[in-house]
């Protein structure tokens, strides 16, 4: 048996007794957490730490473990939430320097607590929007693209940087008719947008968000509301972009006025757009792509920050999407004679 595949143990002692109640989680629930995501065995006994398992995977828990407890000694509040979704990003090799992220508070949400990036890549991210007035934030569902983008707008309409937000997406239907749906234009229309709501809701409280958006501060409208308007001082968020056509994107983009940012997500395994039409957002990519000024910053299952079963459930259709898309490019292949039996 190699070295690096012995089971062993390593003794971790944490001398501060509210920290270890912090780290533990009600009763050892966040230690279970960290084991099944790191592969090993912890057993706790009073304040001491029995990690169980292969050299390579006792030191990264306890890299983690020795981190975790330095962000609760500086006041760090994590919820089981995000000592699973750190424990996940560690076990998968993709951790990186926890404080660098997590410490980053972007804005206090209406419920007092700090809104910050979970992943390096959403510190990659929120670093980008920072640094550009155009960035593109592409990849799967419950990557904090879209929730990110809000708090970085709310964070620079509360800072004075612009003066009013403006949230918009196409309004396409997905295997639903739009036009069955009861009432006018805007109320057809406000399922659609009901995420943005809900966005700026959990940063915002009810009244000073409905204030704000009362005095147009901020808009939540369809994208073809944003036909020949141009936009100065404002912090515009493009939501769900994959289902704007070329012609749509561009409009987008060229509202941009002076001291404004944009930020454009979407998630392109998700078109809605009918009979085949192109992606504006694939376009936008291949068109843009190469231009510095304008990342684009991808995002992949390991960012997802929502239940744990998401990312297994993104992963597996994945897997399947590559799998036929091997057997169609072997089809073809055979059609064409290129393949012999």
């Amino acid at each position: 048996m190699t070295p690096d595949v012995v089971q062993e143990s390593t003794r971790l002692e944490v001398t501060d007794n509210n920290h270890i109640r912090e780290l533990c989680g009600e009763g050892t629930s966040n230690l279970d957490l960290i084991a099944q995501a790191m592969g090993v065995g912890i057993a706790l006994r009073g304040n001491l730490l029995t990690l169980t398992g292969t050299a390579a995977a006792r030191d990264a828990t306890e890299s983690l473990i020795g981190q975790l407890l330095s962000l609760i000694s500086k006041g760090v509040q994590l919820s089981p939430h995000e000592i699973a979704q750190t424990a996940r990003l560690a076990g998968s090799g993709q951790g990186g320097n926890l404080s660098s992220f997590l410490t980053d508070t972007i804005v206090m949400s209406s419920r007092k607590r700090p809104i910050t990036p979970r992943s390096p890549n959403q510190k990659r991210y929120v670093d980008a929007i920072r640094r550009h007035d155009i960035v593109f934030g592409v990849g799967p569902a419950g990557t904090g693209k879209t929730y990110l983008a809000v708090a970085m707008a709310v964070a620079a309409l509360q800072r004075g940087d612009v003066q009013r937000i403006l949230l918009t997406r196409p309004a396409v239907e997905a295997g639903e008719k739009l036009g069955f749906l009861p009432g006018d234009l805007a109320e057809k229309v406000n399922p659609y947008l009901r995420p943005l709501y809900d966005a700026l809701h959990d940063m915002l409280d009810s009244q000073k968000c409905d204030r704000l958006m009362e005095q147009g501060t901020i808009e939540v409208a369809p994208l073809a509301f944003m036909r020949g308007r141009t936009l100065n001082r404002s912090f515009v968020i493009l939501d769900e972009a994959q289902n704007t056509t070329r012609q749509q994107m561009k409009m987008f983009l060229t509202r941009l006025g002076a001291s404004s940012k944009a930020v454009v997500t979407g998630d392109m395994t998700q078109v809605d757009l009918p009979g085949g039409r192109g992606s504006g957002l694939r376009d936008a990519r291949r068109i843009l792509g190469g231009i510095d000024s304008i990342p684009f910053v991808e995002f992949a299952a390991a960012d997802v920050v929502r239940h744990p079963l998401v990312q297994k459930i993104i992963e597996a259709y994945e897997q399947a999407e590559a799998r036929d898309a091997a057997r169609n490019a072997e089809r073809d292949a055979r059609r064409r004679g290129d393949v012999q039996d």
